[in-house]
């Protein structure tokens, strides 16, 4: 898929923001920090927010990343999401629920995908990119099966869309993940 963007070799998916809206500060605070150390892409993702505080706080991060030059997609509670916004990623449940690319072409379209299926299903809707997943061990799912980087390269073999490497990523993983396939790494802990 081509897209009109270009995609950099780091993506930052935000942690669970707070529920708390008054806390929203020290979350802004640390995507601001993420962005001056070079971050381009970043991913907000927010499993418990309820649509209207995910909204505000989708609004308040574009912003900043608007001002870092920085793409921003968004997972949130739906996918009714600003039209601001750079795209929307989507879960692999979500994906694999989609008939029809969920965004026009002039929008990033992301999802997550852990399987040969899900990656097959993610480029015939025109994905613009994918996070493959979990490559590595990671502290947020500890003795969760893992891709290893043998298997990462064979789902990625013939993949006609960028993919990022995601699940116990380090910066310095970024050169292997590139020599196994990927277009680059992504990662809550490496970036944020």
């Amino acid at each position: 898929m081509q897209t009109r963007f270009v995609l950099p070799t780091r993506l930052l998916i935000t942690p669970e923001p707070p529920a708390d809206e008054l806390r929203f500060g020290d979350f802004l605070d640390r995507l601001d920090a993420a962005l001056v150390r070079g971050i381009e892409l970043v991913q907000l993702r927010a499993k418990t927010l309820d649509a209207a505080s995910y909204g505000r706080l989708a609004r308040q991060a574009l912003l900043r990343c608007r001002a870092h030059g920085a793409l921003m997609v968004l997972n949130g509670p739906s996918t009714d999401e600003p039209p601001e916004a750079d795209g929307i990623h989507l879960t692999s449940e979500r994906l694999m629920r989609a008939s029809a690319r969920p965004v026009s072409d002039s929008m990033l379209f992301s999802a997550a995908c852990h399987t040969r299926a899900q990656l097959a299903h993610a480029a015939a809707i025109g994905a613009d990119l994918v996070t493959l997943s979990p490559v590595l061990p990671t502290s947020s799912h500890p003795g969760e099966p893992t891709l290893g980087w043998r298997r990462f390269a064979q789902l990625v073999a013939g993949v006609r869309v960028p993919i990022y490497a995601l699940g116990g990523m380090g910066r310095e993983d970024e050169r292997l993940a590139r020599a196994f396939g990927a277009r680059g790494i992504a990662g809550i802990s490496a970036f944020w």
